[in-house]
């Protein structure tokens, strides 16, 4: 069977149906409790539990109790919710309004969790379902043996309504209490299933789906707007094909835009290598620490949930050997290499932010003041390469390049990838995206640039130019290095449309900006404030850049976890949250970058004062930890700026006072 055949046959089985099964209300009022048993339990793509089946035949009883005198409505069960690869039990349409119900059976309380959840499913309709961005979304939490609630109607953001409470006896109550609003125009329910899903999942979300089995498809943007990830897929799984049968050894280069999908993308081909040929052992590798624990911890923790739904027995450490396996740390797949000159087991590696990866003179000092390796003298690209090189026959490194984004003394950039493979490994079969030669954020050298485009493939579907981290607006990324380059005209035109749907404001108050924060979040979306690693003057206002969070604590944990991102009490920087992200942000501004005679001022403070940073690469590293922290918002943003002290010399209100003007002329509104 050849690769396509392949991917149409994993796909085929992911594939996630819109419905289990839908009909009319009168058409469902009508059919058979087993026969609607039997279609839901044949689109059932896992195995059937007694406990499932029982959940499904009370919910065709109550809901055919609750529905038994409307004459109208569409009902659909087990919708489709592909951003969280999850389904909601039932969407009822009636008129204008759409119904999100969530059915706890045998519940005799409103547990919070499942409060979130159908939260949850009304916000992913109301922003990624197309014919749902105009309608009235009622979410209905239904505790089936649960107590009498008071409901009121009160919109809760943009048409959705806060959830209402029901049990078996007064569904039906609820529905007729709530179709008293004023009608707006009535639904095709048949149009409306039809409708496009532009779903753009968390990277955490985007890894638990791909890694059981759901196709990028299904989980992602592929409107005409954005490029397609299953395009940037194809390609790259025909680059490895072709290695494959020719027995070569390939290199590709993939890059985007901030929040693009570059991690997304390489998720996606390591998970479906995995499942079209597990003897390549397909592996996903990262420099980036907290990406690695976060989401080795999230796919862990989703292994053993699923298991105890199914009832089944898995310990966290079994589940742990699994995912580690396929997650990686970049460092400790080059340490291992040390201790053999065997090939590894794995024939396609994908290197998240590959332009991280160390030069040669950060890995020297590290090996040889960590490792014992004296004698060491390669940059980490060079040193992988070698490691991949030792294959006989084929395999392919797919490289995932962020530009703009060094933020580390010692990382090497796309220029040591170039000048390592002319140098060291020109057998190697070279694909790269365009936009690597044409964009000096990634290389400057014109020498390497002349290479690449004489010795290289250049394929345009390696690049992704559409923030998909940013859902709510697709120009935040734009804004964000117009406003960095100082270019004031342009980023206050760019902001005058990403106002509409991106909120962005500025605030002279730390607890101003927390309350905002809670404020602004629903269901189960995360907050967190963020600063800069060199924000070392935010401690009068409680913000310790000093102090490491634990990454899966801070971004997994729930609301009555202390040190979850939740509570606002522990910060992440840039080294944190780098190819993570959250809904709400608050970025807290130091004076370690300012605005004087309007150019950036670049310091770092060391003892009791600040210094001046003089280097260069030293000042685009701070650049870029602003750009990082810029641009970890999916939702909406505050800027918190201190007012600064005269009695405080580390803090003067000049270190503070331009920068927060400048923002403010950009249009951002203060709070």
């Amino acid at each position: 069977m050849d690769w396509k055949s392949h991917c149409m046959t994993f796909y085929q089985k992911s594939k996630m149906l819109r419905a289990y099964f839908s009909s009319s209300v009168p058409t469902f009022l009508s059919t058979d409790n087993y026969e609607i048993l039997g279609h839901l339990a044949r689109n059932h793509t896992f195995a059937l539990e007694d406990k499932q089946k029982d959940a499904w035949l009370n919910q065709i009883d109550i809901l055919k109790n609750a529905l038994s005198s409307f004459s109208d409505g569409y009902l659909f069960f087990e919708f489709a919710i592909p951003r969280m690869g999850k389904r909601v039990d039932n969407i009822l349409i009636i008129n204008d309004m759409i119904f999100v119900l969530e059915f706890k059976v045998h519940a005799t309380t409103y547990d919070t969790y499942a409060l979130e959840q159908v939260i949850d499913y009304a916000m992913d309709l109301k922003n990624f379902h197309e014919a749902s961005h105009d309608a009235k979304i009622f979410p209905i939490l239904v505790a089936t043996n649960g107590p009498e609630i008071n409901n009121t109607h009160n919109i809760l953001q943009d048409k959705v309504y806060s959830p209402l409470f029901a049990n078996a006896q007064n569904l039906s109550h609820i529905l007729l209490n709530a179709l008293q609003t004023k009608p707006d125009k009535a639904i095709d329910p048949k149009s409306w299933a039809q409708s496009t899903y532009k779903p753009t999942p968390t990277i955490v979300q985007a890894a638990q789906a791909l890694y059981h089995g759901h196709n990028v498809e299904e989980i992602s943007r592929s409107d005409a707007k954005a490029i397609n990830l299953s395009k940037t897929t194809e390609t790259i799984n025909h680059i490895i094909e072709k290695a494959k049968r020719g027995r070569k050894k390939a290199i590709c280069f993939v890059t985007g835009v901030p929040g693009a999908g570059k991690t997304l993308a390489g998720l996606n081909i390591a998970t479906q290598r995995m499942h079209i040929d597990k003897n390549e052992h397909a592996v996903f590798l990262s420099g980036n620490g907290p990406l690695v624990d976060v989401l080795r911890e999230a796919l862990t923790r989703d292994d053993v949930a699923r298991a105890k739904a199914a009832n089944q027995h898995l310990t966290k450490k079994e589940a742990q050997i699994k995912t580690h396996a396929f997650i990686q740390n970049i460092h400790h797949f080059r340490d291992d290499a040390l201790i053999t000159q065997e090939p590894p087991i794995e024939k396609v590696v994908v290197f998240d932010e590959a332009q991280r990866a160390w030069d040669k003179k950060q890995t020297s000092a590290f090996m040889r003041t960590k490792r014992g390796q004296a004698s060491f003298d390669q940059s980490e690209p060079n040193f992988l390469m070698n490691v991949m090189d030792r294959h006989t026959d084929w395999c392919t490194i797919i490289c995932l390049i962020g530009g703009g984004q060094e933020i580390n003394t010692g990382e090497a950039g796309m220029e040591e990838w170039v000048s390592i493979i002319r140098e060291h490994f020109p057998d190697w079969v070279v694909h790269y995206s365009p936009h690597i030669v044409h964009d000096d954020h990634y290389l400057t050298n014109s020498d390497s640039k002349q290479w690449l485009r004489a010795n290289a493939f250049a394929e345009k579907n390696l690049h992704l130019s559409v923030s998909l981290r940013s859902f709510r607006s697709e120009k935040l990324s734009e804004f964000i290095h117009a406003l960095l380059s100082l270019e004031k005209n342009k980023a206050k035109a760019i902001y005058q449309d990403l106002k509409i749907t991106y909120p962005i404001c500025l605030t002279r108050n730390i607890h101003t900006a927390k309350r905002w924060l809670t404020q602004q979040r629903i269901g189960s979306e995360r907050s967190g404030i963020v600063a800069s690693s060199g924000g070392y003057r935010l401690r009068p206002f409680g913000i310790d850049v000093r102090n490491q969070i634990n990454a899966p604590i801070w971004f997994l944990n729930g609301k009555d976890d202390v040190r979850s991102s939740f509570f606002h009490e522990e910060i992440a920087t840039e080294f944190d949250i780098q190819g993570l992200e959250l809904d709400w942000v608050c970025v807290a501004w130091d004076g370690d970058m300012y605005l004087e005679n309007d150019q950036w001022v670049y310091r770092k403070f060391k003892g009791t004062k600040w210094q001046m940073i003089r280097q260069d690469s030293a000042k685009t590293f701070l650049l870029n930890a602003y750009r990082v922290l810029l641009t970890r918002a999916r939702q909406g943003i505050i800027l918190f700026i201190p007012e600064g002290s005269t009695k405080d010399h580390t803090r003067l209100p000049e270190y503070f006072d331009e920068t927060y003007q400048y923002l403010l002329s950009l249009g951002i509104d203060e709070v």
